[in-house]
């Protein structure tokens, strides 16, 4: 049998470090060494074992998690997964935590629903384990990423003439997908692209509504436009969706363009939403016409949806291992034969243009 995998629980609350550490150990494969209430008392527990994950509270008492973070990835790097309660400010806060370092977000389990409580162990479970294969480092404080001031061009008024018809009755539509450490890995590779890109489509495994905090933090770095995705919207060049947490999002053709519908519906392959519905979506929709791409993450969502997508004609690659913090999505899709390419993450973003080119 595998070593189990040691878990530190850090939160001010309880009765969510009672509720998790029963969670946790409902699986043979997790053992919970300690719960802290503080970052001091994490602390004392981490100089006599370090677990292998922290689960770890964003708001406690005389150190925030985000000061603690900080000083463990400086000090001791350990996968750090953030625990969290369902705000609008908390997001803005864990997307602070991801830059830092964590690795990935669970929303705190909610007792009073049942159906809640019942898809939030598997997924707690799933996420902490995922955690535990994560590669990280040590980290210094990053420097404040400063925008240079635009200068602004004719395309400010009008856009440039074409030269040229379409050769295609249909622009391209890119489908990515990813899960742990994809927050930081999408943000390097949408960061390079230019704002003429081709439409994309994104799965990232978050809980619901840090998904639109996600999709604004990246729209003020990118030159694309970056947005949650809604339903109709339609994927066009320049822009770029990402699925809402909770939800489906599914590739849709009407006419000569593209567009998403965003549902509700069981998870698939563990997650809502699912990289499995998207690709398999742009499959059926778009063929040969649409560019798949399934970045790091634990397990194997959209491993299936991928090789679909070679099938249907599409152009589809896979993050390599030594860039992915987690090499669980992109090897089971390299393992089934659905990717064309592997790539590391710094190739990512002018792959996909040179397929779009194409």
């Amino acid at each position: 049998m595998p070593p189990r995998v040691r878990v530190l629980i850090v939160d001010d609350s309880a009765s969510v470090r009672q509720t998790l550490k029963a969670i946790l150990e409902e699986d043979p494969g997790l053992e919970v060494i300690g719960t802290a209430a503080d970052p001091f008392a994490a602390a004392r527990i981490i100089q006599t074992q370090v677990p292998d994950v922290i689960t770890l509270d964003v708001e406690m008492p005389r150190m925030d998690g985000i000061t603690f973070l900080r000083k463990l990835m400086s000090q001791c790097p350990v996968p750090v997964v953030m625990c969290s309660s369902l705000t609008e400010a908390g997001s803005e806060t864990l997307l602070q935590a991801l830059e830092a370092g964590a690795v990935d977000v669970i929303l705190k389990p909610r007792m009073d629903v049942a159906d809640h409580l019942s898809e939030a162990r598997d997924m707690i479970r799933e996420v902490v384990k995922g955690a535990a294969r994560a590669r990280v480092s040590a980290r210094r404080p990053a420097p404040p990423r400063l925008r240079p001031e635009q200068k602004l061009t004719a395309d400010a008024v009008l856009p440039p003439p074409s030269g040229r018809a379409m050769s295609r009755t249909t622009e391209m539509a890119v489908c990515i997908g990813a899960s742990t450490g994809g927050t930081e890995a999408l943000r390097e590779v949408l960061e390079a692209l230019p704002a003429n890109s081709p439409g994309i489509v994104v799965v990232q495994h978050m809980p619901e509504r840090f998904t639109r905090a996600f999709a604004n933090r990246l729209n003020s770095l990118c030159e694309v436009t970056v947005k949650e995705a809604e339903e109709g919207d339609t994927v066009m060049r320049g822009h770029v969706l990402i699925a809402p947490g909770g939800k489906h999002t599914l590739l849709e053709r009407q006419g000569a363009r593209y567009l998403v519908s965003v549902r509700d519906g069981p998870l698939v392959s563990r997650h809502r939403p699912s990289v499995d519905v998207l690709f398999r979506s742009a499959a059926r929709c778009a063929g040969s016409n649409a560019v798949g791409v399934i970045m790091t993450g634990m397990g194997d969502d959209g491993a299936q949806g991928l090789l679909e997508m070679k099938q249907a004609g599409a152009r589809t690659f896979a993050q390599d291992e030594a860039s992915s913090v987690v090499f669980g999505m992109p090897k089971e899709a390299i393992a089934r034969g659905a990717a064309d390419k592997v790539l590391s993450l710094g190739a990512i973003a002018g792959e996909i243009l040179r397929a779009a080119a194409r």
